[in-house]
């Protein structure tokens, strides 16, 4: 184990390039969820400061999701589809899905909608790089959602998050972990996990 003591910056560069390995930094670097690492460390791109970067890292997961599932082997519109709604998913593949919608009162989106041989999966991204209440509030809902999709023949809720915020709220994140079958995050989908659930 190796300690880190960032009062005084004498490491050499090597020393820099592990910990940058080890955290994750050059994964987050390469995959575009940061583009500008002082910018990161300043707590700027991790939605800080106005609502509009606090989507920024929301938009970066979904496109990252977007390229491992299309590295999967999916073709957009084909077998996967981006951003529909519960009532477009019904009509495409005559499934009941108001368990989900609060008997058609509500008008639930997912992000992404693969659709394989035999099962329909909604998709839910997202990426935390701040702590907040909204993620015990994701937390809970998707809890919810996911134990409202096994009551479905033939549905399965999916959920890819990640980020440091998830510090904060591990406890909430733990909960919906121990009931949720399908929770992944970017290590996940890294190691293949898109081909093991949905092909």
């Amino acid at each position: 184990m190796f300690l880190y003591d960032f009062k005084r910056m004498n490491y050499s560069v090597e020393q820099y390039k592990v910990f940058m390995r080890k955290t994750g930094l050059f994964d987050m670097i390469a995959n575009h969820l940061v583009n500008n690492l002082v910018d990161y460390a300043l707590g700027i791109e991790t939605g800080l400061d106005s609502n509009g970067r606090k989507n920024r890292g929301g938009h970066q997961m979904e496109d990252l999701v977007e390229k491992y599932i299309v590295a999967a082997g999916f073709e957009k519109d084909v077998s996967y589809f981006k951003e529909m709604y519960l009532k477009e998913i019904e009509e495409k593949w005559h499934i009941d899905l108001s368990a989900l919608s609060n008997q058609g009162k509500a008008a639930k989106r997912f992000d992404f909608v693969i659709k394989p041989d035999e099962m329909i999966y909604g998709i839910e991204t997202n990426f935390y790089g701040g702590g907040s209440s909204k993620l015990n509030e994701t937390a809970r809902s998707y809890k919810m959602l996911s134990q409202e999709a096994d009551t479905i023949d033939g549905f399965t809720f999916v959920w890819f998050t990640d980020g440091i915020g998830w510090k904060s709220a591990r406890g909430n994140l733990r909960e919906t972990f121990e009931v949720m079958e399908h929770v992944y995050n970017i290590d996940d989908m890294e190691k293949g996990v898109m081909k093991k659930v949905f092909v």
